[in-house]
This record gives structure tokens, sequence and C-alpha cells, in this order.
């Protein structure tokens, strides 16, 4: 061969034998690409609570009292303007927030990312309590009773069955209570919170539709399919109904609100059955029929204001 011969052309040198056996068990080194994950930085739908149904049903009973409430203090022949049960209702807004956010922080066990909202909410919620707490020291007969409510929230989260019927009792409870409370600061009552007969309605009514849209959306989801649940949810609102029916007088609010819920437990547990019910219906469904139950027992209440 030529000694201007092309390089590609020229076959490769032999190498000797124990040369080959080294190249071989020597692999050249690789880059190291896995890295030790990162925590989650907090992002701005972890300040949110991302539950439209749990919003309504925690607000609106709050919601109701203050309305009802501020209506009887009007009525009053020395009517008063009393802001009071609309600072326990913000307040109760704030309570939730922090509820929500420490949950999730408590089912994470811990995960830093969902720590600066529970910090952020709770100074909120000491700041607009506080001066309502100098104010109305006597709203801390209500503080054992939702020091336990409390409790079995968080207890439900940190051991992740926040979705089981005493966790979601417990939620039912405290939220339903606020209506007296609201009711009770917004009609100006004395100071120590007392047991009044509309307020205590009020608490009793929300209490029982949302205890009921507690089965029914079991029903439809996580215990669809269950004969139990259905029919627990069916004598739930069959017993709701006739208590409604009996305690009618010259208002039919509530009769109209306890067939509605009573159609909508039977019929949509028979027609999942043989169609499929996609989540998202169901949570259409409650939205509307909280927003009726919402009217419906303010309505009630009004009327014999």
């Amino acid at each position: 061969m030529s000694e201007h011969s092309s390089p590609h052309s020229q076959q490769p040198q032999p190498q000797p034998n124990g040369m080959r056996r080294n190249v071989a068990r020597d692999p050249q080194p690789r880059r190291n690409v896995a890295r030790d994950p990162q925590p989650r930085r907090t992002t701005a739908r972890d300040w949110i609570p991302d539950q439209p149904g749990a919003w309504v049903m925690a607000l609106a009973p709050a919601l109701a009292g203050a309305v009802c409430g501020s209506v009887w203090s009007a009525a009053k022949p020395d009517a008063a303007v009393n802001a009071a049960g609309w600072w326990v209702l913000l307040c109760w807004a704030l309570c939730y927030c922090v509820e929500f956010t420490a949950a999730r922080w408590l089912k994470s066990h811990g995960a830093s990312r969902f720590l600066p909202p529970v910090v952020g909410y709770t100074t909120a919620l000491v700041c607009a309590g506080i001066p309502f707490l100098i104010m109305h020291i006597d709203v801390l007969i209500w503080a054992p009773l939702y020091m336990v409510l409390a409790a079995a929230a968080f207890a439900g989260a940190w051991f992740r069955r926040e979705r089981s019927l005493w966790a979601n009792a417990a939620a039912v409870i405290a939220a339903s209570v606020m209506a007296m409370i609201t009711f009770h600061y917004a009609a100006n009552s004395p100071d120590i919170p007392q047991v009044s007969l509309p307020g205590l309605v009020l608490v009793l009514c929300f209490a029982a539709t949302q205890f009921g849209s507690v089965l029914f959306v079991k029903t439809m989801i996580r215990e669809r399919g269950k004969h139990s649940y259905v029919a627990a949810s069916w004598i739930w609102h069959i017993a709701l109904l006739a208590w409604w029916i009996a305690a009618a007088g010259h208002s039919w609010y509530l009769v109209i609100l306890g067939v509605i819920l009573f159609s909508r437990a039977v019929a949509l547990p028979l027609i999942a059955r043989r169609h499929t019910i996609k989540p998202v219906i169901v949570g259409i469904t409650e939205c509307c029929t909280s927003v009726m139950a919402f009217g419906c027992i303010i309505a009630n209440a009004l009327a014999y204001l």
C-alpha cells in the first residue's frame, strides 16, 4: 500500500489481548443525571380552597344567620346598626381557610409547601378575631365545641379519613352551628349567646340538609352501588320530608325543598344503575340544590320573624 493512501482504507492494527480485555472492562464514565428531588414551592393554588361545594356548605349557614339576624334587628322599634354578625361571618370564612389549608398540610404529613398558607390565614384570623374577642368575650362559650370539632377534622386529615362519615358529620355540625352564632350577634341579642328558637331552627335545617347531601353524594361517587348507603340516604330524606310536612304552618318553603331533595336522592341513583353519571354532574346538581336550600331556609325563617 502506498504512503499516500487514504486513512479510511488503512486496516486498524491489532491490539494485544490484554489491552482489549482492559478496554472491555473499563467502560466510559457516565454522567450522573439523577438528582435529588427538590421540594415543590408554594403556588397561588395552595392558598385557594379548590372545593366550591365545600365553600357553600361551610359559609351558607353563617350567611343565613347573619341575614336573618339583621332583618330581626331591623324590625325592632329600637333598631340600631349592628355589624357584629357580619364580623363573625368574616372570621368564620378565615377559620374555614385555616382549617382547609391546615388539613391539607396535615394530610401531607408536614410538606413545607403547604405551611405558608396556614401561617398566612392564621395571622389574618388573629388580626380579625382578637378585636372581636375583646369586644365580645362571651363568644368563648362556643370554644369547647369547636375545639372538639376541629380535633375531629384534623384527625381525619392526618389519617387521611377526611371523607369518612364521622369527619363529614363534624364538618356539618361546625358549619350549621355557625348559623345560630351569627344570628345571635346580628340580632343584637344579650351578651351571653342564647339558644334562640329561630337560630336553633336554622341550625337543624342546615344540618339536616347538609348531612343528607353527604349521604346522597356518597351513593353517587365513593359508595356507588352500595345498597346500604342508598337505603340510608332514602330513609334520611323521607324523615326530613315528614318532619317538614308535620312542622309546616303558613310557610311551605321547606316542604317544597324536601320534595326536591327527596326526588334527586331517589332518581339519580336509579339512573346511575343504567347510565354513567359523571362526578361533575353530581357536583352541579348539589350546587343547585344547595342554593335552593339556602333560599328556602332563609325564606322560611323570615316568614316567622
